[in-house]
C-alpha cells in the first residue's frame, strides 16, 4: 500500500463513520479517493446542481453550507477537519438543496457512492449513523460535543430563516388521552374503548412518565399476569419515547425502529420533561406512507389497470395541494410530480405490452409538451410520440401496426386516468407521430430546414420531450438530429424567435392586466399564453442556440443559461424566478377550481397575489429586447 492512501486511511479513522469500518474496509476507501484543493470562495456544489456520484470528506479548512432564503444567503454549518458532507446523493434523487463553497482554502475528499455502499449495506452501525444523521438533520448524532459531523444535505427552506424542516410532516393525534398513574386499569380500558383509541398516556405533575397501548392490555391483562383492578402504573411501559412536534416522517420511522416500539408521545421540546401534545402511531405513519412520492411509485409499478393509476394521481394531487400549502420550494414540488407523472406513463405502456406481448422492434415512447419539460403538475393533456427503430421494408406494415395498437391502449389507458389525448392530435396513437427513426429524422430535418411551411403545425411542442419508456439511443439519436440541424440556421432562430413574441402581450399601454374579451373566459387572464409561453418559448430558443443539450426545464434552462452567457444572466435569472412564481398561481387556480389552470379569475386574487403576477411578468419586456437583438427577426416578423 503506497504511502498517501496509507496516511488517507489513518486520516478517516480517526473519525465517524469511518471509524466503524475494518483496515481492509478502509483500504479500499483511501484507494478509490480523489483528492481536490479548493480556493477560497470555490463552490464545490451549489443549490439545483445536480447530484454528484460522491460525497465528501473535509480534509483541512473550512467549508461553508448554506442556502437562500428570501434572496439572503443564510449559513447553516461549517464543517471543518474530518466532517461529512454532500450526501444528499445516498438518499434523493433530485438536486442539492444547499451550496457547498470554501471560506478558506481547502483540502477535500471525494468518496465515490459506488466504492462506499457496500459497506453501508453491510454494517449496520454505519447504515444506522448515516440513517439518523439524515433523518435528524443534526450534527454527529453519536458525539455532538466533538468533531465528524455528517450533514444530510436534506433541508429546505421555510419563509422563516431558522426554520429547517423535512419535506415531508405528520399528522397526528392532538388529543390524547391522559390519566395520573394511581387510575384503576379496568377504568382505563373502558375510557380507551370509548375513545376508539389504542392508547393512554401517564402523567405525573403533568409529565409524560409511560404509556399504555392495547399490546399491553392483551399480554398483561388477558393473560392474566396482572389482575384489572390494579393501578394503570403497575402495566405501563417507561420511559416513554418522546419528540417534537415539528418532527418528520424519516425521524419517527427511525425512532420507532431504533427502539422498537409502536407509538411516540409528541411533547413541547422533545423531552420527557415538558407538556404531551400528542401521540404518533405507526398508523399515522403508514398514512402519510400513503401520500409518499416513494410509496406511490411502488403502488405504481404494482398497478394493473387504469383505476389503480387513477387513484395513484388523485393521491399525487392531494400530495402537490399539501405540498404547497406548506410552502415547500415548487421546484421540489415539480420533481417529485414529474417523477411520479413518468412512472404513470411508463406503467401504462408496460400495461400495454403485457396485453400484446414483446414489441417486434425496439422503441422509445416521448412525453413532449409540459411532461416533457417536467412542468405537469396538473392533470393537462397528454402529448405523446413514438418512434421506432429502422426495420426491412417487408417488416414495416405489421411492425408499424403493433405500435399504433400499443399507442392506442397506452393513450386510453392514460386518458382513464385522467390525463385526455391533446386536442391539436399530438398523441402517439395518431398515424402521424407513430414512425421509424428515418421518417423522424426527416420530419425534424424538415421542420428545422423549413420553418412554418405547415402554419397550422406548432412545430415547437416536439423539441420538448423526455423518454418514458423504451431504448435511450433513440432519444439520444433524435437529440443529435435537432441540434445537428440547428447549428448556425438563422431561419429556423428567425422563426421560433418570431414565434415567442407573437403571444399575445399581459399587459397593456395602461400597465393594466390584457383579459380575455369573449367567450366562456371572458374578463379572465390567460396565464399560460400570455405569461408562461413566452417564457418557455425563449428559454427553448436561447437553449437551442447555445447548444445547451439534455435540460428541457424551463427554470431549470434559464438557470443554465445565466451560467453561459454571464453578460445577460440577471435577465435569465429573473426569467426562472418569474416562471416559478406563475406556475404556482396557475396550479393554486387549477387544484382550486379542479381545472388546468390556465384562466385566471383577477377577481378572486388579493391585491399581494395580484402584486406578485404583475411582477412576475415584469422580466417580459427585457426577454423580448433581448430575442430581438440576438436574432434576426426578419422572415418571419
Amino acid at each position: 500500500m503506497n504511502a498517501i492512501v496509507e496516511r488517507i486511511a489513518d486520516f478517516l479513522k480517526k473519525y465517524p463513520p469511518f471509524n466503524i469500518l475494518s483496515f481492509e474496509e478502509l483500504t479500499i476507501v483511501a484507494l478509490n479517493i480523489k483528492v481536490i484543493n479548493l480556493e477560497k470562495n470555490k463552490t464545490l456544489f451549489q443549490i439545483d446542481d445536480v447530484l454528484h456520484d460522491s460525497f465528501y470528506v473535509v480534509a483541512s479548512g473550512t467549508i461553508n453550507l448554506s442556502v437562500i432564503s428570501d434572496a439572503e444567503e443564510t449559513l447553516l454549518n461549517k464543517c471543518v477537519e474530518g466532517d461529512v458532507f454532500g450526501l444528499r446523493p445516498f438518499f434523493a434523487k433530485n438536486n442539492y438543496m444547499m451550496t457547498a463553497k470554501a471560506r478558506e482554502e481547502c483540502i477535500v475528499y471525494t468518496i465515490p457512492i459506488a466504492t462506499f455502499r457496500p459497506f453501508v449495506a453491510q454494517n449496520e452501525e454505519v447504515l444506522n449513523f448515516l440513517l439518523e444523521s439524515f433523518a435528524s438533520n443534526t450534527s454527529n448524532p453519536t458525539d455532538r460535543e466533538n468533531k465528524g459531523k455528517l450533514l444530510s444535505d436534506n433541508v429546505i427552506f421555510s419563509s422563516q430563516p431558522s426554520e429547517i424542516q423535512h419535506f415531508q410532516s405528520l399528522s397526528y393525534n392532538k388529543m390524547p388521552l391522559k390519566v395520573p398513574p394511581a387510575s384503576i386499569i379496568k377504568e382505563v380500558a373502558q375510557l380507551m374503548t370509548d375513545n376508539l383509541l389504542d392508547n393512554v398516556i401517564i402523567l405525573d405533575q403533568n409529565l409524560p412518565i409511560g404509556i399504555v397501548t392495547d399490546t399491553d392490555m392483551r399480554s398483561k391483562i388477558a393473560t392474566g399476569r396482572f389482575p384489572i383492578t390494579s393501578t394503570i402504573d403497575t402495566i405501563m411501559s417507561s420511559p416513554v419515547i418522546t419528540v417534537v412536534e415539528n418532527v418528520s416522517l424519516a425521524e419517527a420511522q427511525l425512532l420507532l425502529l431504533k427502539y422498537n416500539v409502536s407509538h411516540l408521545c409528541v411533547t413541547q421540546d422533545g423531552s420527557i420533561k415538558s407538556e404531551v401534545k400528542g401521540i404518533i402511531t405507526e398508523h399515522d405513519l403508514v398514512v402519510a406512507q400513503a401520500s409518499n412520492p416513494g410509496f406511490l411509485i411502488k403502488e405504481i409499478k404494482r398497478a394493473q389497470d387504469a383505476k389503480e393509476l387513477q387513484k395513484v394521481r388523485t393521491k399525487l394531487s392531494d400530495l402537490i395541494q399539501t405540498s404547497i400549502a406548506k410552502n415547500i420550494p415548487l421546484l421540489h414540488i415539480i420533481n417529485i410530480a414529474s417523477e411520479i407523472n413518468l412512472a404513470i406513463i411508463k406503467r401504462s405502456v408496460e400495461l400495454a405490452i403485457l396485453e400484446l406481448g414483446s414489441p417486434p422492434a425496439r422503441f422509445a415512447w416521448l412525453s413532449i409538451g409540459s411532461q416533457g419539460r417536467k412542468e405537469q403538475l396538473l392533470i393537462t393533456d397528454q402529448d405523446n410520440i413514438l418512434v421506432f427503430e429502422d426495420v426491412a421494408a417487408d417488416k414495416y406494415r405489421d411492425v408499424k401496426d403493433y405500435f399504433i395498437k400499443l399507442a392506442k391502449k397506452t393513450v386510453g389507458t392514460l386518458q382513464k386516468v385522467g390525463y385526455e389525448p391533446c386536442p391539436n392530435g399530438h398523441v402517439a396513437s395518431n398515424l402521424q407521430w407513430c414512425k421509424s427513426l428515418t421518417e423522424w429524422t426527416k420530419q425534424y430535418t424538415n421542420w428545422i430546414n423549413s420553418p412554418g411551411e405547415n402554419r397550422n403545425e406548432n412545430c415547437s411542442i416536439f423539441l420538448d420531450y423526455e423518454i418514458a419508456f423504451g431504448e435511450p439511443k433513440i432519444e439520444e439519436m433524435l437529440t443529435d438530429i435537432i441540434f445537428n440541424n440547428v447549428k448556425k440556421n438563422k431561419l429556423f432562430f428567425d422563426y421560433l424567435g418570431n414565434d415567442a413574441l407573437r403571444k399575445p402581450p399581459p399587459i397593456s399601454f395602461f400597465k393594466k392586466f390584457n383579459v380575455e374579451e369573449t367567450g366562456i373566459n371572458k374578463d379572465k387572464f390567460d396565464i399560460k399564453i400570455r405569461a408562461l409561453m413566452p417564457l418557455i418559448d425563449a428559454a427553448r430558443l436561447f437553449t437551442l442556440s447555445q447548444n445547451i443539450q439534455g435540460i428541457n426545464n424551463t427554470y431549470m434552462r434559464f438557470k443554465q443559461l445565466a451560467m453561459v452567457d454571464s453578460k445577460h444572466s440577471e435577465i435569465y435569472l429573473n426569467c426562472a424566478e418569474a416562471f416559478l412564481t406563475l406556475s404556482k398561481i396557475r396550479t393554486l387556480e387549477g387544484l382550486k377550481n379542479d381545472s388546468d389552470g390556465q384562466y385566471i379569475n383577477l377577481e378572486d386574487l388579493s391585491k399581494v397575489d395580484k402584486e406578485k403576477l404583475k411582477n412576475a411578468l415584469a422580466p417580459m419586456k427585457e426577454l423580448e429586447d433581448l430575442i430581438k437583438d440576438t436574432f434576426q427577426l426578419t422572415k418571419f416578423s
